[in-house]
This record gives C-alpha cells, sequence and structure tokens, in this order.
C-alpha cells in the first residue's frame, strides 16, 4: 500500500507539472495535495514497517517527537488545503464569471502558504505541550505510532488540559472546515440543479464529486478517532482507524482523481 502510495501520488505531481492543460488552481491544489499525501504517510508508514519486520520496535524521545510533529503539521495542513480546494469548487461552480478573479494565483499561493503556516504553528505548539509532560511509568506505546492520544495515555501527571486542547484542535481544524465544506456542498448542489442541461449538471458535478470522497474519507476517520468521548476511547479500535487515515486515504486519493477526472486520465 505504501508503494502504491508514493507512486500514485508521484504521478499526480509529475502529469500535473508536465500538462499545460493542468495548469489551473484545482490541479495547483491537488499538486501540493498529493506532496502532503507523501510526505504525511512517509512520517509513519517507513517506521511501522520496520517495527513489523523486524524484532525491535524501540523508538527515541527524540525520534518520538519528530514523528509526531511532522504527522501532527501534516495532518492539519492537509485539512486547511482541502478547505481551500473547496473554496476553489466552490467559486467555479458557483462564481464562474468571477473565478479568475478570486482564484488568481496570488489567493492560490496564498492559501497554500497559509496552510502550511498553521500547520507548522500549531504542531509546535501540540509536541511541545504533550513532550512537557512527566512520563514516568511504563514506556510501550500502544499504538503504531507515535499519536496524541496514545502517548497522553503514558503520562503519569494530569492530562486534562491537554486533552482539552486536543480537543479544541480538532474542533477547530476538523470539524469547522469539514462543517463549511458541507455548508458549501449544499450551495454548490443547489446551483447545479438549477443549471437546464443535464450533461452540464453531471459534467460540473463530476468535477468536484471526487473532493467530495476524499473529504469524507479524511475527516470522517479524524472526527471519529479525535473527537470522540473519553469513555468511548479503545486502543485497538484508535489503531484501525489510523491505518484509514495514514494508509488507506493517501493511496485512494490518486485512485479517485485519476477515475474520476478524465483530463488526469
Amino acid at each position: 500500500m505504501y508503494l502504491c502510495t508514493l507512486v500514485g501520488n508521484i504521478l499526480i505531481i509529475v502529469i500535473t507539472m508536465l500538462d499545460a492543460a493542468l495548469q489551473s488552481p484545482m490541479y495547483f491544489f491537488l499538486k501540493n495535495l498529493s506532496f502532503l499525501e507523501i510526505s504525511y504517510t512517509t512520517s509513519t508508514t517507513p517506521k511501522m514497517l520496520v517495527n513489523f519486520l523486524t524484532k525491535r520496535k524501540d523508538i527515541s524521545l527524540l525520534g518520538c517527537a519528530t514523528q509526531m510533529y511532522a504527522f501532527s503539521l501534516l495532518g492539519i495542513t492537509e485539512c486547511c488545503l482541502l478547505a481551500a480546494m473547496d473554496y476553489d469548487c466552490y467559486v467555479a461552480i458557483c462564481y464562474p464569471l468571477h473565478y479568475t478573479t478570486m482564484m488568481s494565483w496570488n489567493i492560490c499561493l496564498l492559501l497554500s502558504a497559509v496552510s502550511w503556516f498553521i500547520g507548522v504553528l500549531v504542531a509546535l505548539g501540540q509536541t511541545t505541550f504533550i513532550f512537557s509532560l512527566l512520563y514516568c511509568g511504563p514506556n510501550h506505546i500502544n499504538h503504531w505510532f507515535c499519536d496524541l492520544l496514545p502517548l497522553l495515555r503514558l503520562a503519569c501527571v494530569d492530562t486534562y488540559k491537554n486533552e482539552i486542547t486536543t480537543y479544541v484542535i480538532a474542533v477547530l481544524f476538523i470539524m469547522v472546515p469539514f462543517l463549511l465544506i458541507v455548508v458549501s456542498y449544499v450551495q454548490i448542489l443547489h446551483t447545479i440543479f438549477k443549471m437546464p442541461s443535464a450533461k452540464g449538471k453531471r459534467k460540473t458535478f463530476s468535477t468536484c464529486s471526487s473532493h467530495l470522497v476524499v473529504v469524507t474519507l479524511f475527516y470522517g476517520s479524524g472526527i471519529v478517532t479525535y473527537l470522540r468521548l473519553k469513555t468511548f476511547y479503545s486502543s485497538s479500535s484508535h489503531k484501525l482507524l489510523s491505518l484509514s487515515y495514514t494508509l488507506m486515504s493517501p493511496m485512494m486519493n490518486p485512485l479517485i482523481y485519476s477515475l474520476r477526472n478524465k483530463d488526469v486520465k
């Protein structure tokens, strides 16, 4: 699956860079998303594969902090970037006459840069907050990699503030963007249904349907993982869900976008 993720997303990047017909904001964001997916899955999967194939399953404190920082940075950045991609789709369908001005290259670059800046800033604060806790008990992480919730369970001090911070971040960067995307798609569908041509309806909806599938996969697993009540937390279910957004989603994205998009085909 890891190799499929790498090959698929690298192909998306190469195709969107070399094909002159794909030099538009939508493919600019798709190229960014593919780079994010490669980085996102690489931050955890190689170490997981080493742990599966060898008896030695340890990781240093610095390595664990680095892994969690990279994973958090890339995850939060992807949440913001998917919202930016939705804005692009919304403008293209609901305001087609103003698309070139509302989605200029400067605005595209700004949206991408802001997504990365938010990811860097939030991940740095979150990682610092987590690793400033006192860990004096067992050092066995019941997870595939250094994730937030499994690490909090190892702390031997009160983690209430950290848990609240994690929930707030999850609401701000997972739930809020997801709800905004849902609201925008209500307006998008309303605009599509008003189109007189059935062919135009199908063509317009197919433009953004792939993005909707990706959004559902990514945000859905993130919401279930990080916004569950503590009483419903289970290590086994957390492990299973983590495979969804670290392996399945990055692998599926190139397939979804290529199968649903005639230009990429």
